[in-house]
């Protein structure tokens, strides 16, 4: 099913956001505007938070552009337009990025965060910013959308210690390789930056994750980096809520990006949020009594 989202005089704005704890830092973004010749004070955000590769690598761009409310995209440090290491283990660092851009975008702007959007790291980050502001900026939130996000932190395979072992103790790190904005990078993974990485309590969620927003999961069934469990474990967790909601969506033929199939995310998301505002959410698995293609 294609959702359309409605024609607008959109505005697109790149934001460098100076970084209030890290030195000659900027944080680099897309502001997307749906209606910018109305004031933006009191004014509904969406913020999409990217996995590895930044901020336009995957289906971000096209949600944005496509989304019913402003929308900000952004990288995190060390990723792409943003300064500094990418660091493997410091999801902390992460959460103090997307506290920079709430700060800013609240006071500079006045807009209220309504909904985060994250991919697998950036699902992560996500679910840390909103237990950590459960009494406060998460009060506002109303929507969380929890793509390719990882539960079980230990379970990495591409940084699999007992695989790699010769690597790391010849070398002292583990390389990784990616392509980010068509171009390759090589990092490196110390001993110490897995450790921190599988030490991120993801557990959390299940006591200290808002009970009234409501969550949409969406997992690809080839997802060869994550596995689709963790899908299914968040769906216990946020399925136990009242009153937010928790829809489960897999998609057969997905992988962790869902490469070639951007749209699958963009329109599932849509017709989430349609749903919402009409009222019609209930905790489950996506289309439950829709017959479709088998």
């Amino acid at each position: 099913m294609t959702v359309m989202a409605p024609i607008t005089t959109q505005k697109t704005t790149k934001l460098q956001i100076p970084h209030t704890y890290e030195k000659d830092c900027a944080i680099t973004g897309v502001l997307e505007q749906v209606a910018p010749e109305q004031p933006t004070q009191g004014r509904r955000i969406a913020l999409i938070l990217h996995g590895s590769l930044g901020q336009d690598y995957l289906f971000q761009k096209r949600l944005a552009h496509r989304l019913p409310l402003d929308s900000f995209r952004f990288d995190f440090r060390g990723n792409h337009e943003t300064p500094g290491p990418m660091l493997f283990g410091k999801f902390e660092n992460d959460v103090v990025d997307l506290d920079v851009v709430v700060e800013y975008l609240t006071k500079e702007f006045g807009y209220v965060i309504d909904m985060l959007v994250g991919h697998s790291r950036g699902s992560v980050v996500g679910l840390l910013w909103l237990c950590k502001h459960r009494d406060g900026a998460s009060k506002n939130v109303r929507r969380y959308v929890n793509v390719s996000g990882r539960y079980r932190m230990e379970n990495d395979p591409l940084v699999d210690l007992e695989k790699n072992k010769e690597e790391m103790e010849r070398q002292g790190y583990i390389t990784r390789t990616a392509t980010v904005a068509r171009k390759p990078y090589v990092g490196k993974v110390y001993r110490e930056d897995y450790d921190e990485f599988a030490r991120v309590n993801t557990a959390i969620a299940w006591d200290q994750f808002p009970q009234h927003i409501d969550v949409l999961t969406l997992h690809g069934l080839k997802d060869e980096i994550v596995p689709p469990y963790d899908a299914f474990i968040y769906a216990r967790i946020y399925g136990a809520r009242n009153p937010g909601t928790h829809l489960l969506r897999y998609v057969e033929e997905a992988d962790h990006n869902f490469t070639g199939m951007p749209e699958e995310v963009v329109d599932t998301v849509l017709e989430w949020l349609q749903q919402q505002e009409r009222n019609e959410l209930k905790t489950g698995v996506w289309h439950t009594g829709v017959k479709g293609k088998l």
